[in-house]
């Protein structure tokens, strides 16, 4: 069933992009239609057309990129797919390369949502439909390679839960490879298995992470040093992009944003007081957090102060919402947010590329219904309105898991008689052997007897 129906979801986000593939994904269109990819443009612009091999090859019109500036099992992702795309003529070669991306895509969203509904537990369906249901996933699923990440991402934390921390770690490291963002997940299983003192486990996941990545990595970095690190370069130099907080303050007076140490400075240091006050709440909270609550806060922790948060980030958050939260009024709020994000960066886009005042609060909303662009996009402010309605959706998230994790009668998942952490693994049910506070102990009540 979740195979069925996460299939049918990405045959309407294929057919989604279609508007825009009939154009040949000309800009306008595509933000008028809000069905813009990277997929097809890239394919050009990283010149994957000209038989460029990613990281190999440098680029002739890159402008400040010399080369692909995708982790390496990405570039690796995009050089096999261009590879079975030869067979078609040069002129059909950009779409079939979308469209066979697409299928591959497909393919990894059904295999994040089973792994998802296996990390479940109990409540395996439920969790399933709503990564395979999600708007997140119909409306984004093909605008970058972010579901090769996903997938493995959902994939070692199912491992973990199958208590088979080797493989979970060579899962990790792989999805590392695609994307860097799964590497912050080391930081919660790190704290919990501190907690419970399953040493042993997470060496063996640390030691299948390094190994999986370095067998991504290595070769690369032996024999094409430099495009191996055009990611971290490039991620390093970035200034701030849509999407991001500091897209606001600086357009609201917040001076020196346009010095990227400072700007990575405040975005790191951020992150950093936020990642230390998930450990304190880790190490105090009165029962050991579940490892989809910790991972979630950390991911939270990192996009909230980050200079970049594309469109199809919210991937990245989708399985980790529905295993630490699956109760449906946060998640439908979310969504929603996540939406109207989605519109109003596609026509604030257009209305930047038109240079025209955009349209008012109330025709972005009917536009939203009607699944097309005011006529000349929306304005800087409309477009403000959009950014904070996905900040505070996810920061609502994250207060709430917060509180659950304060408040443990209050988690659904553990509301089931006899569950702890059904994606813990090794961590399920498992005895705390290093805490700051230890949960009180309910007295016993004393009977008496009469005399």
């Amino acid at each position: 069933m979740l195979t069925g129906v996460t299939s049918l979801t990405c045959l309407l986000a294929w057919l989604q992009k279609q508007p825009c593939a009939s154009a040949g994904f000309d800009f306008v269109k595509t933000t008028t239609n809000a069905c813009y990819t990277d997929i097809y443009p890239l394919y050009f612009a990283r010149e994957l057309n000209t038989g460029k091999v990613p990281y190999f090859d440098t680029l002739a019109t890159g402008g400040d990129l010399h080369y692909v500036e995708y982790p390496v099992l990405s570039g690796v992702f995009m050089q096999l797919v261009n590879l079975l795309v030869q067979p078609f003529g040069e002129d059909a070669r950009g779409m079939a390369f979308f469209n066979v991306t697409a299928l591959c895509l497909s393919v990894l969203a059904v295999v994040a949502v089973l792994a998802t509904a296996y990390a479940a537990g109990r409540r395996s369906l439920r969790a399933g439909l709503m990564v395979a249901l999600s708007p997140s996933l119909l409306l984004t699923a093909f605008v970058n390679w972010d579901l090769l990440a996903v997938a493995l991402t959902a994939l070692a934390v199912a491992a973990w839960a199958k208590r088979w921390p080797g493989t979970a770690g060579a899962l990790l490291g792989l999805a590392i490879a695609a994307k860097f963002y799964p590497l912050l997940f080391l930081g919660p299983l790190f704290l919990l298995c501190a907690r419970a003192g399953q040493w042993r486990a997470f060496g063996r996941l640390l030691a299948g992470t390094a190994v999986a990545w370095l067998a991504v990595n290595l070769p690369v970095m032996v024999f094409a040093w430099d495009g191996w690190a055009e990611f971290y370069t490039f991620s390093r130099h970035r200034g701030i992009d849509w999407g991001s907080i500091f897209f606001y303050l600086d357009h609201h007076g917040v001076g020196g944003l346009d010095d990227v140490d400072r700007l990575n400075l405040y975005g790191t240091g951020t992150f950093l007081v936020l990642a230390a006050g998930i450990a304190v709440l880790a190490w105090t909270a009165p029962r050991r957090p579940r490892l989809p609550q910790l991972m979630l806060l950390v991911m939270i922790a990192f996009m909230l102060p980050n200079k970049v948060w594309s469109p199809q980030y919210m991937l990245w958050l989708l399985p980790l919402v529905v295993l630490a939260r699956p109760k449906l009024p946060a998640f439908v709020l979310w969504q929603a947010g996540e939406i109207v994000y989605f519109f109003g960066i596609w026509w604030y886009l257009l209305s930047v590329t038109k240079r025209v005042p955009g349209a008012d609060l109330g025709a972005t909303v009917s536009a939203v219904l009607h699944l097309h662009a005011p006529a000349d996009g929306i304005g800087q402010g409309v477009y403000e309105v959009t950014l904070f309605a996905r900040f505070l959706t996810v920061l609502l998230l994250g207060l709430l898991v917060v509180w659950e994790i304060l408040r443990p009668s209050a988690d659904l998942v553990r509301s089931d008689e006899g569950t702890d952490d059904p994606a813990g693994g090794v961590l399920d049910g498992a005895a705390d052997r290093f805490a700051l506070r230890r949960p009180r102990r309910r007295r016993e009540p004393v009977l008496e007897t009469a005399t």
